[in-house]
Protein backbone atom coordinates (compact mmCIF):
# COMPACT_ATOMS: atom_id res chain seq x y z
CA UNK A 1 0.00 0.00 0.00
CA UNK A 2 1.30 3.51 -0.94
CA UNK A 3 0.98 6.18 1.69
CA UNK A 4 0.18 9.54 0.69
CA UNK A 5 0.11 12.91 2.50
CA UNK A 6 -2.02 16.07 1.09
CA UNK A 7 -3.37 19.57 2.55
CA UNK A 8 -6.57 20.58 2.41
CA UNK A 9 -7.26 21.60 -1.14
CA UNK A 10 -7.46 24.42 -2.07
CA UNK A 11 -9.31 26.38 -5.35
CA UNK A 12 -9.12 23.71 -8.79
CA UNK A 13 -7.33 25.54 -11.77
CA UNK A 14 -9.41 26.67 -14.56
CA UNK A 15 -9.63 24.68 -17.78
CA UNK A 16 -6.34 26.45 -19.57
CA UNK A 17 -4.71 25.66 -16.62
CA UNK A 18 -4.98 22.27 -16.83
CA UNK A 19 -3.53 21.90 -20.35
CA UNK A 20 -0.24 23.21 -18.87
CA UNK A 21 -0.11 19.87 -16.83
CA UNK A 22 2.01 18.29 -19.77
CA UNK A 23 4.71 21.45 -19.04
CA UNK A 24 4.78 20.90 -15.43
CA UNK A 25 5.49 16.63 -16.49
CA UNK A 26 8.09 18.12 -18.49
CA UNK A 27 9.88 19.98 -15.47
CA UNK A 28 9.22 17.43 -12.87
CA UNK A 29 10.68 14.98 -15.22
CA UNK A 30 7.25 12.97 -15.25
CA UNK A 31 5.90 13.21 -11.94
CA UNK A 32 2.53 14.73 -12.02
CA UNK A 33 -0.62 13.02 -11.39
CA UNK A 34 -3.97 14.71 -11.94
CA UNK A 35 -7.16 14.70 -10.13
CA UNK A 36 -10.23 15.72 -11.82
CA UNK A 37 -14.11 16.16 -10.46
CA UNK A 38 -17.22 18.06 -10.73
CA UNK A 39 -16.72 20.21 -7.96
CA UNK A 40 -18.49 20.30 -4.53
CA UNK A 41 -18.37 23.11 -2.50
CA UNK A 42 -20.41 26.22 -3.94
CA UNK A 43 -19.05 28.89 -1.25
CA UNK A 44 -15.80 28.41 -2.67
CA UNK A 45 -16.43 28.64 -6.65
CA UNK A 46 -18.84 31.86 -5.19
CA UNK A 47 -15.64 32.91 -3.72
CA UNK A 48 -13.51 32.95 -6.56
CA UNK A 49 -16.23 33.80 -9.22
CA UNK A 50 -16.09 30.72 -10.54
CA UNK A 51 -19.73 29.00 -12.07
CA UNK A 52 -21.37 26.14 -10.37
CA UNK A 53 -24.06 25.08 -12.74
CA UNK A 54 -26.66 21.95 -11.30
CA UNK A 55 -24.65 18.72 -10.89
CA UNK A 56 -26.11 17.10 -14.12
CA UNK A 57 -24.30 19.98 -16.31
CA UNK A 58 -20.88 19.74 -14.26
CA UNK A 59 -20.58 15.91 -14.96
CA UNK A 60 -21.37 16.70 -18.83
CA UNK A 61 -18.61 19.18 -18.61
CA UNK A 62 -16.22 16.76 -16.59
CA UNK A 63 -16.51 13.52 -19.17
CA UNK A 64 -16.12 16.38 -21.95
CA UNK A 65 -12.47 17.73 -20.24
CA UNK A 66 -11.53 14.16 -19.66
CA UNK A 67 -12.07 12.97 -23.51
CA UNK A 68 -10.47 16.24 -24.71
CA UNK A 69 -7.21 15.93 -21.85
CA UNK A 70 -6.81 12.35 -22.71
CA UNK A 71 -7.43 12.91 -26.17
CA UNK A 72 -4.63 15.57 -26.64
CA UNK A 73 -2.36 13.80 -24.99
CA UNK A 74 -2.58 10.88 -27.15
CA UNK A 75 -2.45 12.38 -30.39
CA UNK A 76 0.67 11.35 -32.27
CA UNK A 77 3.05 14.27 -32.53
CA UNK A 78 2.69 15.54 -35.77
CA UNK A 79 -1.11 15.37 -36.18
CA UNK A 80 -3.73 17.73 -35.00
CA UNK A 81 -7.18 16.84 -32.65
CA UNK A 82 -10.29 17.95 -33.13
CA UNK A 83 -13.37 17.82 -30.62
CA UNK A 84 -17.17 18.96 -30.65
CA UNK A 85 -19.35 18.95 -27.35
CA UNK A 86 -21.84 21.03 -25.88
CA UNK A 87 -19.49 22.84 -23.46
CA UNK A 88 -16.29 22.46 -25.45
CA UNK A 89 -14.62 22.92 -28.69
CA UNK A 90 -11.37 21.91 -29.80
CA UNK A 91 -10.41 23.18 -33.71
CA UNK A 92 -7.68 21.37 -35.02
CA UNK A 93 -5.05 21.36 -32.05
CA UNK A 94 -1.42 20.83 -32.64
CA UNK A 95 -2.12 18.78 -28.81
CA UNK A 96 1.20 20.15 -28.07
CA UNK A 97 3.06 20.13 -25.80
CA UNK A 98 3.34 16.73 -24.84
CA UNK A 99 4.06 15.16 -21.48
CA UNK A 100 6.89 13.15 -20.60
CA UNK A 101 4.65 10.07 -19.17
CA UNK A 102 3.20 8.16 -21.82
CA UNK A 103 0.79 7.41 -22.83
CA UNK A 104 -0.25 10.23 -20.32
CA UNK A 105 0.52 11.10 -16.61
CA UNK A 106 -1.97 9.61 -14.50
CA UNK A 107 -5.50 10.57 -14.25
CA UNK A 108 -7.12 10.18 -10.89
CA UNK A 109 -11.60 10.34 -10.79
CA UNK A 110 -12.84 10.04 -7.84
CA UNK A 111 -15.82 10.57 -5.86
CA UNK A 112 -19.71 8.70 -4.64
CA UNK A 113 -21.77 8.93 -7.50
CA UNK A 114 -23.05 5.47 -8.08
CA UNK A 115 -23.64 6.10 -11.56
CA UNK A 116 -21.77 8.23 -13.61
CA UNK A 117 -18.56 8.74 -11.47
CA UNK A 118 -17.99 4.83 -11.61
CA UNK A 119 -18.10 5.05 -15.44
CA UNK A 120 -16.08 7.91 -16.03
CA UNK A 121 -13.46 6.16 -14.06
CA UNK A 122 -13.88 3.20 -16.10
CA UNK A 123 -12.98 5.31 -19.18
CA UNK A 124 -10.77 7.42 -18.37
CA UNK A 125 -8.98 7.09 -14.82
CA UNK A 126 -5.53 5.62 -14.33
CA UNK A 127 -6.91 5.50 -10.62
CA UNK A 128 -10.36 5.31 -8.66
CA UNK A 129 -10.71 7.93 -5.46
CA UNK A 130 -12.97 7.73 -2.52
CA UNK A 131 -13.13 9.97 0.16
CA UNK A 132 -14.19 10.42 3.66
CA UNK A 133 -16.60 7.36 3.68
CA UNK A 134 -16.80 4.40 5.97
CA UNK A 135 -15.10 1.15 4.83
CA UNK A 136 -18.81 -0.38 3.99
CA UNK A 137 -19.16 2.33 1.65
CA UNK A 138 -15.76 2.40 -0.05
CA UNK A 139 -16.11 -1.45 -1.10
CA UNK A 140 -19.25 -0.39 -2.51
CA UNK A 141 -18.15 2.01 -4.57
CA UNK A 142 -15.45 -0.18 -5.34
CA UNK A 143 -17.73 -2.90 -6.33
CA UNK A 144 -19.35 -0.29 -8.65
CA UNK A 145 -16.16 0.99 -10.17
CA UNK A 146 -15.79 -2.85 -11.11
CA UNK A 147 -18.90 -3.48 -12.69
CA UNK A 148 -18.40 -0.07 -14.60
CA UNK A 149 -15.10 -1.39 -15.73
CA UNK A 150 -16.63 -4.84 -17.04
CA UNK A 151 -19.23 -3.23 -18.97
CA UNK A 152 -16.43 -0.95 -20.83
CA UNK A 153 -14.64 -4.13 -21.84
CA UNK A 154 -11.84 -3.26 -19.10
CA UNK A 155 -9.91 -4.93 -16.65
CA UNK A 156 -10.62 -4.25 -13.10
CA UNK A 157 -7.19 -4.89 -12.31
CA UNK A 158 -6.05 -2.26 -14.32
CA UNK A 159 -7.75 0.62 -12.22
CA UNK A 160 -6.05 1.75 -8.95
CA UNK A 161 -7.87 1.89 -6.06
CA UNK A 162 -7.44 4.50 -3.35
CA UNK A 163 -9.01 6.23 -0.10
CA UNK A 164 -8.64 9.67 1.44
CA UNK A 165 -9.33 10.66 5.54
CA UNK A 166 -8.76 12.49 7.64
CA UNK A 167 -5.58 11.62 9.74
CA UNK A 168 -4.67 12.06 13.22
CA UNK A 169 -1.61 10.04 14.56
CA UNK A 170 -0.04 10.17 17.98
CA UNK A 171 2.64 8.75 20.34
CA UNK A 172 0.25 7.98 22.50
CA UNK A 173 -3.56 9.00 23.89
CA UNK A 174 -2.65 12.33 24.97
CA UNK A 175 -1.08 13.59 21.90
CA UNK A 176 -4.03 12.42 19.79
CA UNK A 177 -6.10 14.56 21.75
CA UNK A 178 -3.94 17.45 21.42
CA UNK A 179 -3.26 16.96 17.21
CA UNK A 180 -7.11 16.73 17.50
CA UNK A 181 -7.76 19.62 19.89
CA UNK A 182 -5.18 21.78 17.12
CA UNK A 183 -7.95 21.30 14.07
CA UNK A 184 -10.84 22.16 16.54
CA UNK A 185 -12.29 18.80 17.32
CA UNK A 186 -12.32 16.29 20.43
CA UNK A 187 -11.34 13.11 19.69
CA UNK A 188 -14.80 11.78 20.21
CA UNK A 189 -15.92 14.24 17.97
CA UNK A 190 -14.02 12.95 15.08
CA UNK A 191 -15.93 10.86 12.03
CA UNK A 192 -15.78 6.68 12.28
CA UNK A 193 -13.97 6.54 9.14
CA UNK A 194 -11.16 9.11 10.49
CA UNK A 195 -7.69 7.69 10.62
CA UNK A 196 -7.36 8.81 14.34
CA UNK A 197 -4.91 7.06 17.33
CA UNK A 198 -1.71 5.86 18.41
CA UNK A 199 0.99 4.55 16.21
CA UNK A 200 -0.53 0.72 16.74
CA UNK A 201 -3.80 1.51 16.03
CA UNK A 202 -3.61 3.65 12.68
CA UNK A 203 -1.71 1.02 11.30
CA UNK A 204 -4.13 -1.84 12.68
CA UNK A 205 -6.85 0.60 11.01
CA UNK A 206 -4.77 0.86 7.46
CA UNK A 207 -4.65 -2.68 7.40
CA UNK A 208 -8.39 -3.45 7.87
CA UNK A 209 -8.88 -0.68 4.71
CA UNK A 210 -6.47 -3.09 2.87
CA UNK A 211 -8.36 -5.93 3.71
CA UNK A 212 -11.80 -4.90 3.33
CA UNK A 213 -11.32 -2.79 0.21
CA UNK A 214 -8.40 -4.02 -1.87
CA UNK A 215 -6.88 -0.56 -2.29
CA UNK A 216 -3.64 0.30 -2.81
CA UNK A 217 -3.14 4.10 -2.29
CA UNK A 218 -4.38 5.91 0.97
CA UNK A 219 -4.05 9.52 1.28
CA UNK A 220 -3.44 11.09 5.15
CA UNK A 221 -5.25 14.53 4.87
CA UNK A 222 -3.19 16.68 7.72
CA UNK A 223 -5.00 19.55 8.71
CA UNK A 224 -2.35 21.03 11.07
CA UNK A 225 0.14 22.52 8.46
CA UNK A 226 2.46 23.66 11.25
CA UNK A 227 2.93 20.29 13.10
CA UNK A 228 5.86 18.98 11.51
CA UNK A 229 6.06 16.41 13.97
CA UNK A 230 3.10 14.49 12.54
CA UNK A 231 4.41 14.21 9.43
CA UNK A 232 7.69 13.36 10.67
CA UNK A 233 5.99 10.41 12.97
CA UNK A 234 4.04 9.19 10.16
CA UNK A 235 6.67 8.85 7.96
CA UNK A 236 9.41 7.16 10.89
CA UNK A 237 7.12 4.89 12.55
CA UNK A 238 3.81 4.46 10.30
CA UNK A 239 4.83 4.34 6.92
CA UNK A 240 7.52 1.49 7.56
CA UNK A 241 4.59 -0.66 8.80
CA UNK A 242 2.71 -0.95 5.69
CA UNK A 243 3.79 -4.08 3.22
Amino acid sequence: MDLRIFTEPQQGATYDDLLRVAQVDQMSGGRVELGLGTGWFEAEHQAYGIPFPAVSERFDRLAEQLEILTGLWTTPPGERYSFTGTHYTVVDSPALPKPVQQPHPPVIVGGKGKRRTPKLAARFATEFNVPFATVDDVAAQFARVDRACAEAGRDPATLARSVAQMTCVGRDDAEVARRAEAVGKKVDELNEFDLTGTVAQVVDQLGTWQERTGLSRFYLQILDLADLDHLELIAAEVAPQLA
